[in-house]
């Protein structure tokens, strides 16, 4: 008899129960929808932000004064130098397939044919790495200064070079400065050797960096025999942002953690541990976030979730208001019915599991619907914010079931006030 009468309802009303339906999965699809991007815009935003550069710096220990774990302070020491044999172990750490780029930096300063001196710095230039991990990366400036313009020529090209070519990019002010272009010759001497270096690109990087001669790294190693030594490592890799457990780490150190916070810590990759975990597998070095770098990248991926759970709970409150006056519309209409049932001696518990069972049928439905429906409309998001598509997050299931079911339930309220009040002798009189 229960379900020949909810079967009744959903036919005799099937214009309001498909409005029910159609409002839950309105509801339902945006809450899929902002809730996936919220949960892959972490990386989608940490890529994108990737393209403005290095977020972790690494430098010889000697090199500077450690004024904490990972901030540091104090003036270079020319005699300390980092081992470009230790490159490779970067990607060695827990958090290797979040390192997505690095580059090496040895920084010189040579003379030109008149005497003057200028800065000149080795370095990659889209250099092929074949890992123990059978991870393939080209690593080196061409992505860590994607930003640069390219005024003339092209990038150095390390896989089409060979090891004895001199080739160079100059910054557009010190290419005016000594009248070069592209195609030019600069005889640089240095501490310990003589280089004719061929321009092959004038870049503007807007900034003092446009003041300096960039060439592969085994280049400026040999004007100073520094085979083998480097200054620094720019590092660009996918952090999570800092919390209160970061922050705790960074002011007083890993140590200061209890065992569980020191796991929880290092198996998160925040900018503090994977700057640790660098330290762990370079000797002799101190990793140190960029801070303006990592915390934009910070404040911009919270702000960015902000949004989408205001977006989220906007959503929800609309389709609780909506099914709030459908479904009391529907009650008011079958007020009569329910008068009659209450008079054979229907209890109101058993009437109003029977107006619950028939909307959570709708709502499942429509929570269906509205589920992929959102799962698509997160694709037209990924592919035309972030120009790829939006990865399927097992946990929104539930989470949007149990967004469905909270947001029915308190749409009903009104509703079953109004049913539990319905007294038969004035329902069945007309008043």
């Amino acid at each position: 008899m229960f379900l020949r009468m909810i079967r009744g309802t959903l036919f005799r009303q099937w214009k309001k129960m498909i409005m029910i339906a159609f409002t839950i999965a309105l509801g339902a699809s945006l809450a899929s929808a902002m809730l996936s991007v919220m949960l892959d815009v972490g990386d989608k935003v940490n890529q994108e932000l990737k393209t403005y550069g290095a977020n972790i710096m690494v430098v010889p220990k000697e090199a500077s004064v450690i004024g904490d774990l990972y901030e540091l302070e104090g003036e270079e020491n020319a005699s300390a130098y980092l081992k470009e044999e230790d490159l490779g172990k970067i990607k060695t750490i827990f958090w290797a397939f979040n390192i997505v780029d690095f580059a090496p930096f040895t920084n010189v300063t040579g003379q030109t044919a008149d005497g003057s001196e200028i800065d000149i710095v080795g370095s990659w230039y889209s250099h092929h790495m074949e890992l123990p991990t059978g991870e393939q990366l080209d690593a080196g400036m061409e992505s860590l200064r994607s930003w640069w313009e390219l005024k003339e020529g092209s990038w150095l090209n390390e896989q089409t070079a060979s090891q004895n070519d001199n080739g160079a990019m100059i910054g557009v002010t010190l290419a005016q400065r000594l009248g070069l272009g592209v195609g030019d010759t600069l005889h640089i001497k240095g501490k310990a050797n003589e280089l004719d270096f061929k321009i092959v690109g004038i870049y503007d990087a807007g900034g003092e960096e446009d003041q300096k001669l960039f060439t592969y790294l085994h280049n400026a190693q040999a004007l100073s025999s520094l085979d083998g030594r480097i200054n620094s490592i720019e590092v660009s890799a996918i952090t999570t942002p800092d919390n209160e457990l970061a922050e705790l780490a960074t002011k007083n150190g890993p140590s200061s953690l209890t065992v569980s916070q020191y796991e929880k810590w290092y198996c998160t990759a925040y900018a503090s541990s994977i700057c640790w975990q660098i330290q762990e597998a370079i000797p002799d070095c101190v990793a140190s976030p960029v801070r303006q770098v990592a915390d934009s990248e910070g404040a911009i991926l919270e702000k960015t979730q902000l949004l989408m759970i205001l977006i989220t709970i906007l959503s929800l409150i609309g389709a609780a208001l909506g099914i709030c006056n459908l479904v009391t519309a529907t009650v008011m209409e079958r007020s009569q019915e329910i008068g009659l049932m209450k008079a054979i001696g229907a209890q109101n518990g058993s009437i109003s599991l029977l107006v619950l069972t028939e909307i959570f049928i709708t709502a499942i439905i429509g929570g269906v619907a509205g589920f992929f429906a959102g799962f698509g409309f997160a694709q037209i998001i990924g592919h035309s914010v972030f120009g790829s598509a939006i990865e399927f997050r097992v946990m929104v299931v539930p989470i949007v079931a149990v967004l469905v079911v909270v947001v029915t339930l308190i749409g009903c309220i009104p509703a079953i006030r109004m049913l539990l009040g319905l007294r038969p002798t004035e329902v069945l009189h007309g008043k």
